[in-house]
């Protein structure tokens, strides 16, 4: 039997309904550098056959779940037996002084800070953290831990090696997680570079922590609520341009390109693939819809008493 010698023949994994896609194309999963960088980091630290075949069962949506939390994270992959597989990775975090130490260098660069809070993981930011004495990714093989209820011998195997990938292509979206399995939450990262901007000094980084929490505080200068009370019960008129010019958007779906692919998407085309249509379609009926309820209201508004 070959099992008693550590080998297993390989088997074609059970069909899956609803599972994590990577979104990617065929030669790499995420298109970012972070993301990159994250791959190449498990390809130098487990090198082998079961990466490229964790990659295909990224590809193919064998992941039907997957859990982030601090340190940690947890999935579930369907294999070739019926009951799917429990994956986790630990990662190693960084410890609190680890942390402030790193904020404060990146207080005092507000570009850094500006990429960061943007969503871009800034190009030297390794270096920042190598000064520092830390390791944004990780380096040794005992920074990561892997488990696999699955029976194959070899650690990471590709349940394990699939879910490395998607993890990947998810940091592309939000690079913050990357923080998040280092030990720190985006609000965390937050409310830590708020607080050592204000007593280092540094408004401009403290505002854009603000702006990211949504807790830009409001002017003084503001213009301050009427007092009137037939204003306040009655209102005023409401002007013909309230709403500006209306028309259909020149790029379709221009929000959600802009916020890029739906977390851990699960559908059998490209996210943006399947909702542009949808904006296309939305976007003249709720145009039609609100010509002909502004029409009417005029309409009613001239109409002899």
């Amino acid at each position: 039997m070959y099992w008693r010698y550590g080998y297993f023949t390989p088997s074609k994994p059970r069909a899956v309904r609803g599972g994590i896609k990577a979104q990617s194309g065929r030669r790499a999963v995420g298109k970012n550098w972070w993301a990159e960088r994250w791959n190449a980091v498990l390809e130098e630290l487990y090198a082998g056959n079961r990466l490229t075949r964790g990659r295909s069962y990224a590809r193919r949506g064998q992941v039907l779940r997957i859990d982030i939390e601090k340190g940690m994270v947890k999935g579930q992959v369907q294999g070739s037996r019926s009951r799917p597989y429990d994956v986790s990775i630990r990662v190693k975090v960084m410890s609190k002084p680890g942390w402030k130490k790193v904020v404060k260098t990146l207080s005092e660069k507000s570009l850094f800070t500006a990429k960061l809070l943007a969503g871009e993981m800034p190009q030297d930011i390794e270096e920042l953290f190598k000064k520092a004495g830390l390791s944004l990714f990780p380096e040794r093989g005992n920074d990561l831990k892997t488990e696999c209820s699955c029976p194959d011998w070899a650690n990471p195997c590709k349940h394990i090696a699939a879910v490395y990938y998607l993890l990947g292509e998810e940091f592309d979206r939000d690079p913050f997680l990357i923080f998040k399995l280092r030990g720190m939450s985006r609000k965390e990262f937050v409310n830590l570079l708020s607080h050592i901007s204000k007593t280092a000094g540094a408004p401009k980084a403290c505002e854009m922590a603000k702006s990211l929490d949504g807790h830009t505080e409001v002017s003084s200068t503001d213009e301050p609520i009427s007092s009137d009370l037939k204003t306040y019960w009655d209102g005023g008129e409401i002007p013909d341009d309230l709403f500006g010019e209306v028309s259909i958007p020149r790029v379709p779906a221009a929000l959600a390109k802009r916020l890029g692919s739906f977390p851990f998407w699960r559908g059998e085309e490209q996210f943006l693939e399947a909702i542009e249509p949808i904006y296309e379609a939305a976007s003249p009926r709720g145009l039609d819809t609100y010509i002909g309820e502004y029409t009417m209201a005029v309409a009613e508004d001239n109409a002899p008493a």
